[in-house]
């Protein structure tokens, strides 16, 4: 064996150093190449890893006008984004306002002063409006003009303080994912729009844009929109809420005043931008790949400050139906709810004592709305068992199945029954004159409070006598033969229909029903209302109900609709059969193979 050269390797031993074995006593080599603070055999030579980044400093602009109605929620999302204060700055800007939003905004100021790098507040009290506008809502030249000059504003701000990121943020755009600025910051573009939800199809982006510069549909939209591909996407226009790069060499030709040399376009504030990121070579991004937030779809020109303040309620209102409600500012006073029957006797809300999440955001909603209910327990039929049915005096009644199904009558549907008796039963008991009956799955349309109320003042003028009126149900026959009622719009006689999620009762009209003795006979709800109004296609089951004559009607426009429906994520039911039920109807097991017609689910949760 040769010899080792010990002369060669002792400069690696001294780079080495000391190892230590088992128990902490000198037992081998350890070689510096692994992690650890020491780098080199001598003190001087040792050094520890490197500290992480500082945040980026982001500045947020955000402009105001007649928002008082809204900034509570905004400002709410604003404070709640996972991101230092003390890395942030506010440009804030306020004029033409005939509310509290200037005082709104100050008071918040004020309070977050101390919180945030830098405040900038440019707020101007007088003159409440343009001298060419015809209202609140009425976009003119001069105003189009303003906002792009308050925009150019904020961005010189910005790049005066030497920020990394500009926010622009809507005054009615309510932010409820607290990392949206972390994922934005992490698309690494330009400029990147969070994808916001509404009511309807609109939201901050377009997919499309004509050579003039005004929206053009396209069938990339809507895959978008409903989150059908997710990620991060090229768009030729982002608006409301955006976020600039303004450490991008390009970002320092962006410009929102004046247009682009030789601009021929529209002279709209985002049709401009758009325009000059174009100019600059600068691609527009929209990510959808989380929740960020919601806005309101946007209001003629002739709406009033009420509209707009009832249009941005429904986005408090929708934003509940899959999240948990958007929490006002607590640096800020919001009035208090006041709460009323809305010209009713009584509001009944039916909810299961199990669905303690519904419950709540039922009784949240009803409050947003200004509506004080009373809560009714549900029968729960889960719990229910053939003894118990019989005691009620329940029987099926006879043929009955599920035109869908096939079945007979599930615990579920019993349940549902009962609770909706037990209603009209206090109705009756109490000589309530006018009720309105709500269960706990439901949402509401725009303008819920105002339109119904318009709807009940109709009929009053019109001296119809009424005993239900649907205000949300699903249409089983052609809208063609359904008839208007006249001298009252939106409202007409209703066909052969399903679902009971809400509905008003006259005391009159709770009556008949519990005349007709529905628990020997008792077949499903929304089965059972169209037949006490005679236009179930059934005979066989009508031939049970000698007097069919509820004077029935329905809203239209509907006012109410199903939180979800089947086959929807989070989609669940309390009526439809579970997997392996305990059947409350002996020796009524047998099931036809096929359904008795072809109407589909009724998608009741």
């Amino acid at each position: 064996m040769a010899a080792r050269p010990w002369p060669l390797l002792l400069p690696l031993l001294l780079l080495a150093g000391p190892g230590r074995g088992p128990g902490g006593s000198s037992g081998g080599l350890r070689f510096g190449f692994g992690p650890g603070p020491a780098a080199g055999y001598f003190p001087e030579e040792r050094w520890n890893p490197e500290s992480p980044l500082r945040p980026p400093r982001v500045a947020v602009a955000l402009l105001a006008r007649n928002a008082a109605h809204a900034l509570p929620l905004v400002l709410g999302g604003l404070e709640r984004l996972r991101h230092p204060k003390d890395r942030m700055a506010l440009w804030v800007a306020v004029d033409h306002s005939v509310d509290n939003t200037s005082a709104l905004l100050g008071e918040w100021l004020g309070r977050m002063r101390g919180l945030y790098h830098r405040v900038l507040w440019r707020h101007r009290e007088e003159p409440k409006s343009f001298p060419d506008e015809e209202g609140p809502k009425h976009w003119t030249p001069a105003r189009y003009e303003h906002v792009m000059r308050l925009r150019q504003e904020a961005l010189e701000a910005a790049r005066a303080m030497w920020a990394d990121y500009l926010l622009f943020l809507d005054a009615d755009n309510v932010l409820v994912n607290p990392d949206t600025l972390a994922v934005l910051v992490a698309e690494n573009r330009t400029v990147v729009a969070p994808m916001l939800d509404s009511r309807a199809a609109y939201s901050n982006f377009w997919c499309g844009i004509t050579p003039q510069g005004y929206y053009r549909r396209t069938p990339a939209y809507l895959p978008i929109r409903r989150r059908e591909r997710r990620g991060c996407f090229a768009v030729p226009m982002v608006h409301s809420t955006f976020l600039l790069d303004l450490r991008r060499e390009r970002s320092r030709s962006l410009a929102f005043y004046p247009p682009p040399p030789g601009y021929a376009g529209a002279f709209d504030d985002i049709i401009v931008f758009a325009a000059a990121c174009r100019e600059a070579g600068v691609q527009m991004f929209v990510s959808n790949r989380e929740q960020f937030g919601f806005l309101p779809v946007p209001l003629r020109s002739q709406s009033s400050l009420r509209d707009e303040a009832e249009n941005f309620l429904h986005v408090q209102l929708e934003i509940m139906v899959k999240l948990p409600p958007a929490e006002p500012s607590p640096h800020v006073w919001v009035p208090p709810k006041v709460l009323d029957k809305l010209g009713f006797d009584e509001v009944f809300l039916i909810n299961l004592q199990r669905r303690s999440d519904r419950r709540a955001r039922m009784l949240r909603t009803l409050q947003e709305l200004g509506i004080s209910p009373k809560l009714v327990e549900a029968v729960d039929g889960r719990a229910l068992n053939s003894s118990q049915v019989e005691a009620l005096g329940v029987r099926m009644l006879p043929g009955y199945r599920d035109p869908f199904h096939g079945r007979p009558l599930t615990r579920g549907e019993v349940g549902c029954f009962l609770s909706h008796f037990r209603v009209w039963q206090e109705i009756s008991e109490r000589g309530l004159a006018r009720s309105l009956v709500f269960e706990d799955d439901l949402r509401f349309e725009v303008f819920f409070r105002r339109r119904l109320t318009e709807l009940m003042e109709q009929l009053e003028e019109a001296g119809i006598d009424w005993d239900l009126i649907y205000l949300g149900r699903k249409r089983l026959e052609p809208e063609r033969s359904e008839r208007g009622v006249p001298g009252v719009r939106q409202l007409l006689r209703p066909g052969y229909s399903y679902w009971s999620l809400g509905y008003a009762l006259s005391l009159r009209g709770a009556r008949k029903l519990l005349a007709a003795e529905p628990l020997g006979k008792m077949i499903p709800v929304d089965e059972f209302l169209p037949l006490m109004f005679d236009r179930h296609p059934s005979p066989e089951y009508s031939q049970h109900f000698s007097r069919r004559d509820l004077e029935a009607f329905s809203a239209d426009p509907l006012l109410l609709f199903p939180t979800h429906y089947t086959g929807d994520p989070g989609y669940v039911s309390d009526t439809e059969t579970p997997p392996e039920p305990p059947e409350i109807w002996d020796g009524d097991r047998e099931f036809p193979r096929e359904s008795r017609n072809s109407h589909p689910p009724r998608d009741e949760l």
